[in-house]
């Protein structure tokens, strides 16, 4: 059963049977809203938003996965394409990027996901976003954090896979509103989501 976050909220991830999980994807979906009615009416908008896996050793970014660099450089995070336009929305993901946590290497504490618009439009013109942990292994949704409200920024930091002190991962819905086209844009929104 998938556990619905609240900005904030955590969750542990680890299989019913106490293994930690080998492979998840981080799936990230949203739809243009639809444009105003009337005598000239229009179609909605086409939103380029862009996911983006960023690596942390610590404080200290090491690594990034994103549209133009779709796979770590030691092959543990890997971005399946870049999508132009959405649409999937609530039901589905439009980019989805790939994190096998048994060859994350040890310096990496945390990988953070941030999605922004690569056009430039905000947020209030985004409906049905969301961000969803899936176990790849079995195709099991562990936990899914839906955006609501839109608003006037261009980048949402989404949320964070880090390690917990037992020595597996856990899941944190974040949530936060940041600005930018592209993921160097959102750097210093990141930053007091470190741990």
């Amino acid at each position: 059963m998938s556990v619905n976050l609240a900005k904030g909220q955590s969750v542990s991830l680890l299989k019913s049977t106490g293994e930690t999980l080998t492979v998840v994807r981080m799936g990230l979906g949203w739809k243009s809203a639809p444009g105003k009615r009337g005598f000239f009416s229009r179609r909605p908008k086409e939103i380029d938003l862009d996911a983006s896996a960023l690596l942390y050793d610590g404080k200290v970014m090491s690594d990034v996965v994103f549209f133009s660099h779709l796979v770590s450089n030691d092959g543990s995070v890997q971005h399946t394409g870049d999508n132009l336009v959405g649409g999937a929305g609530a039901g589905g993901d439009d980019e989805s990027i790939m994190v096998d946590l048994a060859k994350v290497p040890r310096r990496v504490t945390q990988i953070v996901f941030t999605v922004s618009s690569y056009t430039g439009q905000n947020f209030t013109e985004v409906q049905n976003a969301h961000c969803r942990l899936v176990d790849e292994t079995t195709g099991r949704e562990l936990a899914r954090y839906e955006l609501a409200g839109g608003g006037p920024h261009t980048g949402q930091i989404m949320a964070k896979v880090e390690r917990d002190g037992a020595g597996g991962w856990k899941m944190t819905a974040i949530g936060a509103p940041a600005s930018g086209r592209t993921f160097r844009d959102m750097l210093p929104f990141i930053e007091p989501f470190l741990s």
